[in-house]
This record gives structure tokens, C-alpha cells and sequence, in this order.
């Protein structure tokens, strides 16, 4: 079976991109991840360019790595200048690494007026460059920036330039799409082309600047690239990098190519929402194979066919690469949305008698009133619940007061004085908070704690408000979403009123009533193992 070397740039490349820094303990939390996945190189940072990169290298050194080799980038000497008085140079010797990539210009357009020097020179200071690094035990890899758009300006030198790179040394010559502008053919034609032309390895970096970053890197190892670069989650310069979530189980699941070990694969959508957790960037959740949508289906026509077998809506088993099947209830669903709605939560329910058409009716009404169920599951399981499984409320608001004070040049003092009734006792508390909504989970949470412990451990992760009718000004629907999590799940859940502190409080409800009702069935779980 063929196999190609998977090169991780999301330390180095990934940190260009908008919106995304990485501290050096996150760096190296993300190293150990990709290490455990299997990862053959991971590009740690440019250590001639800022301390943090430098401290990187520094303290990666101190953790034993088990399967990837750890890679400081940099650039060509300096035109002019020997290689080992170049301080760039200096500074990746000096980190410590056995594996360095330096890239050097392919375009002579680059040359000429991003240097400022001559084609020789530029030649020159690939090849010295390498060969300088490669005298000194270092394994060197050549970066050809620029390559495709340098070769359509002038074939003859792209070719001088990775020749130099073979001449001085280089383990393996990277063809780069910098301006991510390329077409698979391109690709095709320049990478067999440049394959035949050199005795080295040749590999992939791509940008997806035209969308295309993914195709091009599978055409690549089509034409006989054998190491392809990318960034976890696509993260990188612009509109990113090529994205090994979806490259790495294309070659291995679809094209039948080794890259990673196959057992490792199931932990792909884990390693992709831990480094957007690292990264601090929500995870896209329509991102093929490891995205919350990449299995979720809403159509009838779809689910009813899936209940028979899932190969009829799914290209592959999520398991595989550790992602799960949902179904999604809406006013698109038919009976069958619902039905595996009820087998996923074992609620036994006559799939003929009248109960599903009249609870699906129901759906679609809220639905129409301003409900979204898709990504509220935990309201949705509750409304399930109460129609089919005897399910009794925890706890019922008798009233609540919410007192909002404002003066100038003061903050906004909020206190809610919440009336609740527990079984057969009545709790009254009051509680403030930095608004109305936060003073109303605080009461809340007082209220209860002493009944359900567990609330403890239950937090708000984003609170999120949309105004369904904008022509209707302050008097229009809101619809409150919240997303909440005790450290082991998360669930979302949904209100919706023309008032908003009345949405909040039915998306707020939800969230402690599922949040309790997930515990009690982790404790019956834990009590029967």
C-alpha cells in the first residue's frame, strides 16, 4: 500500500491566520496531541523570528515525543551574507531541532523585487542554505514558496530553483500554492513534472484560497507527492491551509493510502475540537467528517432511509473517524426523525398509534412560533419526555420579580427574587447578578442547590439572543439560545417570547431540568456497572 508523510504546519502556518494565537503552553499541549495521533512532523514555529517560538523550542525538548520529529522553519540566508553568519540560520541551529524546512523563492518576480537580489544569488542562497543545516547533522526539508505561480511565469528557473534545493542537499522538496490560486490539473501536470525532474521526495503545501486546498493536496498524492503539509482544521494565512482533517481520512479511507496509524483515525474529531478548544475559535460545525453536522440529518425522506441502513445518506461510518450519527427534529422532519429520536433515548412509543403524529404536530407548531429544536437538545428530550415517558418537572417557577437599577455613571444593578416550589416546598431567595439574566440563574441555582447538589458542577457556556422579526422594533419574538455543560457534556436549549427575560427563563429551566436529568441517569449507569 502506498504511504505519505503527514507534515503538521498548525503551529507555525495555523498562527497566521486571523483571530488565532497560541501561547507556548498551548503550543506544546497541542504538539502532545498531534504526537499521540501519529503525526510524522510537526512544525513547531520559525525560531529566528520571536522569543515565544524560542522558548518552544526550548521546553519541547524536555517531553518524549513517541512517533513525530519536531521542525524549526526558517528562511535562505540573506543575499550576500555566508550561511553561518546568518542569525536566522543561527537561530535554528540553536533551537536544538534535527529537522529544519527552509523555504526560499521559486518566482522571479519574488526575487527581484521581494529580495532584491539576482536569479544567481537567489540559487546560491537556497543551495548554501542547505547544505550549510545538512553539514550539521540536520535533516533539511526545502519549502519552494511560490512554486505553481513562479513555474507559469517562467518554467526554466522554477526548475533551476528546486534543483539548487536537490544540490545543496535537500531531504525533500516541497511544492508550494502560496496564493492558494491553482487548479487540481495544474497541480497534476506540475507535480508529476517536478517528481520525474528530481531524485528527492516531493511534497504538497497548499492554500485554500480558491477552495481548493484539499483537492489539490489528494491530486498531489495522486501525481506522487509523498508528504503533505496542512494545518489541523484548515487554520492558516487568509482562508487557511489545506486541512488535514479532511486530508488525512480522504487518502486513507477513500484512496486507500497509509498515512496515519488506521486505529488513530477514531480519535480525529476529538484532536479537531481539542485544538479549536486550544485555539479558542468555535468549531465548524459543517466541516466534513469532524464537524457537529458532518452526520446530521434533518430530511424525512433521509431518515427513513437511514433507519434501514445508513449507507444510504453516509459516505462512511462516523465512528471511523470518531464522530456519531444525529438526527435532527424540525418542521422538514416526518415520523421517522422522530421515531429514531425516541429508539436514541429508549423511549418505547407505538411507532402506529396517534401519540408521534400529534407530538410531531406540535413540533412543527413551535417550530413556526419561533423554536429551533436542531441545536437545543435538551429542551427537545424534555418535551419527548413529557409526552411519552411520565417525565415530572423537577421544579416549577411560582413567580419571580427582577428589579433592574440604573443611574449615571454607574453600573446597572440587578436583582431577581425568584418563588419556587420543589415537590411539596416552596423555596423563596433572592440573588443579584452583573444583568437580569445572570441575577436570574443565580436565584435559580440558589433555589435549588440544596435539593439537586449536582447543579454544582452545571455552567452556562454561551448565551445567545436573535430577534426573529426586526420590523416588529422592541416588541418583536426573541428566541434565547443556551448552551450549558457539567464538564462531561454539553446540551443547548431554547426559549422564545416577546420578552426577553420570559425567553431566557424557558431556555434557563430547560437547561437545569436536562442538566439534572442527565445526572440522575449517569448515577443509575455508575450504580448497575
Amino acid at each position: 500500500m502506498p504511504s505519505v508523510q503527514i507534515y503538521d504546519t498548525t503551529l507555525r502556518d495555523g498562527t497566521q491566520a486571523e483571530g488565532i494565537s497560541f501561547s507556548c503552553e498551548d503550543k506544546i499541549k497541542i504538539a502532545q496531541r498531534l504526537d499521540i495521533m501519529g503525526f510524522h512532523y510537526i512544525e513547531g514555529g520559525w525560531p529566528g523570528s520571536n522569543p515565544k517560538d524560542v522558548d518552544f523550542f526550548n521546553r519541547i525538548q524536555g517531553y518524549n515525543l513517541k512517533n513525530a520529529r519536531i521542525v524549526a522553519f526558517g528562511s535562505t540566508r540573506k543575499a550576500g551574507l555566508p550561511a553561518e553568519n546568518d542569525a536566522n540560520v543561527k537561530a535554528i541551529l540553536d533551537s536544538g531541532v534535527r529537522v529544519a524546512t527552509i523555504f526560499g523563492k521559486t518566482w522571479d518576480l519574488h526575487v527581484a523585487k521581494s529580495l532584491g537580489t539576482t536569479p544567481e544569488e537567489n540559487l546560491a542562497m537556497i543551495r548554501d542554505t542547505i547544505a550549510y543545516l545538512k553539514s550539521r547533522g540536520l535533516e533539511v526539508h526545502y519549502d519552494a514558496e511560490h512554486f505553481f505561480d513562479g513555474y507559469k511565469a517562467n518554467p526554466a528557473y522554477a526548475l533551476e530553483t528546486i534543483r539548487a534545493a536537490e544540490a545543496g542537499g535537500a531531504h525533500a522538496v516541497i511544492l508550494c500554492d502560496t496564493n492558494g490560486g491553482s487548479l487540481p490539473w495544474e497541480i497534476k501536470e506540475l507535480v508529476e513534472m517536478a517528481a520525474a525532474q528530481l531524485a528527492r521526495p516531493v511534497g504538497i503545501h497548499a492554500h485554500n484560497d480558491s477552495e481548493l486546498a484539499v483537492a489539490n493536496t489528494v491530486t498531489a498524492v495522486q501525481a506522487g507527492a509523498t508528504l503533505v503539509q496542512g494545518t489541523v482544521n484548515g487554520y492558516g494565512e487568509r482562508c487557511g491551509n489545506a486541512n488535514l482533517c479532511s486530508i488525512i481520512p480522504v487518502l486513507t479511507l477513500k484512496c486507500g493510502i497509509d498515512t496515519i496509524v488506521p486505529e488513530k483515525l477514531a480519535h480525529l474529531t476529538e484532536m479537531s475540537r481539542f485544538v479549536s478548544e486550544v485555539a479558542n475559535v468555535s468549531p465548524d460545525s459543517r466541516q466534513p467528517f469532524v464537524g457537529a453536522s458532518a452526520f446530521a440529518h434533518k430530511g424525512g425522506v433521509h431518515v427513513s432511509a437511514l433507519l434501514k441502513d445508513p449507507k444510504t445518506y453516509e459516505h462512511i461510518d462516523p465512528e471511523v473517524v470518531g464522530n456519531r450519527r444525529r438526527v435532527l427534529v424540525s418542521e422538514l422532519s416526518g415520523m421517522s426523525n422522530l421515531f429514531y429520536k425516541y429508539k436514541e433515548m429508549n423511549l418505547q412509543v407505538d411507532r402506529g398509534g396517534p401519540e408521534g403524529r400529534r407530538i410531531l404536530g406540535e413540533i412543527k407548531q413551535l417550530e413556526n412560533q419561533g423554536f429551533q429544536f436542531e441545536g437545543s437538545e435538551g429542551s427537545f428530550s424534555l418535551l419527548l419526555r413529557k409526552a411519552f415517558d411520565g417525565y415530572r418537572e423537577p421544579f416549577t417557577l411560582e413567580a419571580c420579580r427582577l428589579l433592574v437599577e440604573i443611574k449615571e455613571n454607574t453600573p446597572a444593578h440587578s436583582e431577581a427574587i425568584i418563588k419556587m416550589r420543589v415537590g411539596d416546598q416552596v423555596v423563596h431567595t433572592a440573588a443579584e447578578g452583573n444583568g437580569p439574566v445572570n441575577a436570574l440563574d443565580n436565584a435559580l441555582r440558589k433555589a435549588l442547590k440544596g435539593f439537586y447538589p449536582s447543579i454544582g458542577v452545571m455552567h452556562l457556556n454561551d448565551y445567545k439572543v436573535r430577534v426573529l422579526d426586526e420590523k416588529d422594533g422592541t416588541g418583536a419574538y426573541v428566541r434565547v439560545h443556551i448552551d450549558s455543560g457539567d464538564g462531561r457534556h454539553s446540551w443547548g436549549t431554547v426559549g422564545v417570547s416577546q420578552n426577553i427575560i420570559e425567553a431566557s427563563w424557558q431556555a434557563l429551566a430547560d437547561s437545569i431540568a436536562y442538566g439534572l436529568l442527565k445526572s440522575e441517569n449517569a448515577d443509575l449507569q455508575s450504580s448497575e456497572e
